[in-house]
């Protein structure tokens, strides 16, 4: 009984930060996971941006509405779903997600949730539970499922650590030198190949 469980952005979809961040010209929001490992720390920073520059829930919908899947990421996840049962295991949020998991076939997701004044202001993030992924993860172990997972950054890594089998796709050089162990794909056909390796040495 096998699961893939997935990061979504930077994996499957681009970071939706990043992409508000060019179009609104704020340096300081192309911040990610990538470089800051605190999640409390990045988000309250990216309320107080927002807060600061009079920016809202529109204004991020507007970003996101132009937003594709990576080129390659649906059929990725249609060949995962043929092998596997995939769970995608984000730090993002359900008002973001939600028009890009329709281009990707409805994968199950569990993420986080925004609070959302009446105006559109963003005022507060709520986490489901800390460290969600590992413990996902470890919640599927409870259920007699082993996992095979992959992500890009350094939120991902205790969800590696804790599958049967990590794999690393697409991530930076500082995730690589500080996680040597676990195995880097750049590309799908090769995280294809490194999901079917992993799935071969649990048999």
């Amino acid at each position: 009984m096998l699961l893939a469980c997935l990061d979504l952005e930077g994996v499957l979809i681009p970071e939706i930060w990043i992409n508000f961040a060019e179009r609104t010209g704020i340096d300081a929001l192309r911040m990610t996971t990538r470089d800051e490992p605190d999640y409390d720390v990045l988000m309250k920073m990216r309320l107080q941006i927002l807060s600061d520059h009079g920016l809202g829930m529109p204004d991020i919908h507007e970003v996101i509405a132009g937003l594709r899947p990576l080129d390659g990421a649906a059929e990725f996840v249609d060949w995962l779903r043929e092998r596997f049962q995939v769970v995608i295991l984000s730090d993002t949020f359900y008002q973001f997600a939600a028009p890009l998991m329709a281009q990707l076939g409805y994968p199950t997701l569990f993420c986080h949730d925004l609070t959302v004044e009446d105006d559109g202001r963003v005022s507060d993030y709520r986490i489901r539970m800390p460290d969600q992924k590992r413990a996902a993860v470890k919640a599927f172990h409870g259920l007699n499922f082993k996992v095979i997972a992959s992500g890009d950054s350094y939120n991902d890594t205790s969800m590696l650590g804790e599958a049967d089998a990590g794999i690393l796709f697409r991530p930076p050089d500082n995730v690589i030198a500080e996680f040597p162990q676990y195995p880097v794909a750049t590309t799908y056909d090769a995280l294809r190949a490194e999901f079917t390796a992993a799935a071969e040495g649990m048999k």
